[in-house]
């Protein structure tokens, strides 16, 4: 699905008599956040090129259903491109090529308990790719005389032991190589804009949810298991700590949240949460009940679940958010977890036809 087409914006002859769009240019767009900003960002009128990485398996799930082949030039205003933050030359390469109005800085290896399994990545990825698309930025505007207005996605998770509610002015107190790389990401980010004048934004954004989480967060592992014990596939889901309290969003509301902070005169870092807290317990009695259910009967407790520094309480304090971009969520916890439930739900039921069938092998959990 990438395209290795220049990417190019039309020339300005043929472009005279029109208002040109908007140029985004998206890193981490087959994920979760990047499937819900580039609709958003679709639906301004903008045109949004994606960086992806190479892999022997499509990983575009998320956003096959606004996917159009770049053959047909009139309507394919969202392309794909390999790139990789580890490789500093292709992200270069693209921003001239592409010439983006607007950089959105998604990527990242973003599962916490896997970061402890491997944190030189992580951190090369998260940190130093960072870092090397904001030198890469940095040297284009340099070089183009353009202005470029760059986004880097932080995480609640920079907070770590910090006591809540966490706003802009709380202390980072990371708990994790992925919490650490963010910080470094951060801080990168605050540097090129005190140093260089860029205008780049840090949005810290506490945990965003919903039907398109991935299976590997414990939101979706829930959601995705009790789809499966409902219909009879699945008996028993097996988590860590159940009292570990996180603020949830709906990541469809995140993301405009994020253009929101790019089209300020001023470039600034912001919270963005829902300011309410919530514990893995309670996400499992709102979404097992939802459905009739016990989530007594049906939870086990696994210590290989438990991390090796856990993060107990994240609340997030959005008054600036509030205030300055005039941002709020539309989506309450409830109809979050019921969402991710009902959609679920469905996945399940198309899973038991083809067991049914014998198509398909449960692969029931004991």
């Amino acid at each position: 699905m990438a395209s290795e087409n220049n990417g190019s914006r039309p020339d300005a002859d043929s472009t005279a008599m029109e208002t040109p769009r908007k140029v985004a240019l998206v890193t981490g767009i087959t994920g979760q956040d990047g499937s819900y900003l580039t609709e958003f960002l679709l639906e301004k009128g903008y045109e949004v090129h994606g960086l992806i990485r190479r892999s022997s398996n499509f990983n575009t799930q998320r956003i096959n259903h606004i996917y159009i082949d770049p053959h047909n030039v009139n309507k394919a205003l969202m392309k794909l491109h390999y790139a990789d933050l580890s490789d500093a030359s292709s992200l270069r390469r693209w921003l001239d090529v592409i010439k983006p109005d607007e950089v959105y800085n998604l990527a990242a290896q973003s599962h916490v308990a896997v970061s402890f399994e491997i944190p030189d990545y992580t951190a090369d990825v998260v940190a130093t790719g960072a870092l090397r698309l904001l030198e890469a930025v940095r040297s284009h505007t340099v070089d183009s005389g353009r202005t470029v207005k760059y986004y880097q996605a932080g995480s609640s998770e920079m907070f770590g032991a910090t006591p809540p509610p966490q706003s802009e002015t709380t202390p980072f107190h990371p708990r994790s190589p992925y919490a650490a790389s963010k910080c470094a990401a951060h801080w990168y980010t605050v540097n090129y804009r005190e140093a260089y004048g860029l205008f780049a934004c840090n949005g810290i954004l506490f945990n965003h949810e919903s039907p398109r989480r991935g299976e590997n967060f414990v939101t979706r592992k829930i959601t995705r298991a009790l789809g499966r014990i409902k219909m009879g596939l699945q008996r028993k889901l097996f988590l860590g700590n159940l009292q570990a309290s996180r603020d949830w969003g709906f990541a469809g509301d995140y993301v405009e949240a994020m253009w929101l902070m790019l089209q300020q005169e001023k470039a600034d870092d912001y919270v963005v949460a829902t300011e309410e807290s919530h514990t893995v317990e309670e996400f499992l009695e709102v979404s097992f009940g939802y459905l009739g259910l016990n989530w007594k009967d049906h939870v086990e407790i696994d210590e290989r679940y438990f991390r090796p520094a856990e993060v107990d309480n994240l609340k997030g304090d959005a008054s600036k958010a509030k205030e300055v971009l005039g941002w709020k969520p539309k989506v309450g916890f409830e109809r979050l977890v019921k969402m991710m439930v009902d959609e679920d739900l469905e996945i399940a039921k198309r899973e038991k036809l083809l067991v049914d069938a014998g198509h398909m092998d449960a692969q029931q959990q004991p």
